[in-house]
């Protein structure tokens, strides 16, 4: 270990929701370059989504994508099912190999939206009551499943918390006692809507789901950081051709800029370490109940000044909301499962090291 009192030692981090793309759309990522990606940026276990090209609804996606990580996944991982409007005991069935249940309520694209509230209902009385549901699901609709959610007595984790209300309503939740937990992303911890012309952010490149939104919704996530439970990338890749086409899809990559982020606020002041260990770390291995990864921890250098740069990232997609970003905290090098993964910018685990977190045996 390095005698520089500003080099620490930090466990693997766990990101619990990430966008691969594979399969359908790996012009802008795979598991290898996303798993690739994670390592880069301090994450040692991700956690999949199903919104891929088939989705994954089923046995027969979830093993297609499975199959994929199995071949070219660098970190370990598990992945998500989808919850769709005819799946709801076909998922239930497949619950143990899965990372959970991912139910989109809003704002989504495709055969996985639930509009119905009986198709909500159907994969809460079928999911198994010890395992994840996250949701997709902002301003009126995060209420009305909150509300199922009770119901039902199932816990719930919402993804990608964005606005004051949203927050507000998450921590009256949980002084009531409900078994809700909640993330919240970089880009909305970090950027808002005010700050998008100065980061030539505009059309397509603003894209993103939920919406970047006011400094005061911003504010409001930082002014009530204890109820965040989860710091989550929602990496989300896609190629500048697509977000400056005419139909651009929402969505940011934050993998690899992510932790630089978390480690500049802790150098001002804002997060302690332990805030993001707890983010990052502790909080996501008890909500979706992941097992400790032996022999992996992270080196990192609290005091080293960094700018982000889209051409030193290992995503495909090549752009960054955060070019320019000047940050205080440098990842050094990545332990996983006992072997160097990740030194000084240079990714060194090969395709098909990761694990299965949810595979048996």
């Amino acid at each position: 270990m390095n005698a520089d009192a500003s080099v620490v030692k930090m466990p693997g981090l766990i990101d619990p929701h990430v966008h691969l793309r594979e399969p359908g759309a790996t012009h802008k990522e795979d598991w290898d370059s996303g798993t690739a990606a994670a390592l880069a940026g301090g994450f040692t276990l991700v956690l999949a989504m199903p919104n891929t090209q088939p989705p994954v609804t089923g046995a027969a996606s979830l093993e297609m994508t499975l199959a994929a990580a199995r071949r070219k996944a660098r970190c370990d991982y598990a992945q998500y099912l989808g919850a769709g409007p005819e799946n709801a005991g076909e998922v239930a069935s497949l619950a143990g190999g899965a990372a959970g249940l991912k139910m989109y309520l809003d704002q989504t694209y495709g055969p996985l939206r639930l509009d119905q509230m009986a198709d909500w209902r159907a994969h809460f009385a079928a999911w198994p009551k010890d395992r994840p549901i996250v949701a997709h699901a902002e301003g009126r609709t995060m209420a009305a499943v909150i509300l199922l959610a009770a119901l039902y007595e199932r816990p719930l984790h919402l993804a990608h918390v964005a606005t004051r209300e949203e927050i507000l309503l998450i921590r009256l939740a949980k002084e009531k006692g409900l078994r809700v937990t909640c993330e919240a992303t970089p880009h909305h911890l970090f950027l808002c809507e005010e700050d998008l012309p100065a980061r030539g952010l505009s059309g397509g490149r603003a894209e993103v789901r939920p919406r970047l939104a006011t400094a005061a919704d911003r504010e409001a996530l930082w002014a009530n950081l204890e109820v965040i439970d989860c710091f989550a990338s929602d990496h989300a890749p896609h190629t500048l051709a697509e977000k400056d086409g005419a139909q651009p899809p929402p969505g940011f990559p934050g993998l690899e800029t992510a932790l630089p982020l978390y480690l500049s606020a802790v150098a001002e002041g804002r997060l302690s370490l332990e805030d993001v260990l707890m983010r990052c770390y502790t909080n996501p291995r008890r909500i979706f109940n992941l097992p400790e990864q032996p022999e992996t921890w992270l080196e990192v250098d609290l005091q080293a000044a960094g700018e982000i740069s889209a051409g030193k990232t290992y995503t495909r997609c090549g752009w960054t909301p955060f070019e320019g970003w000047q940050t205080r905290g440098r990842l050094q090098r990545v332990v996983l499962r006992g072997r160097e993964v990740y030194h000084d910018e240079t990714v060194l685990a090969a395709p098909g090291y990761g694990k299965n977190i949810r595979e048996q045996g």
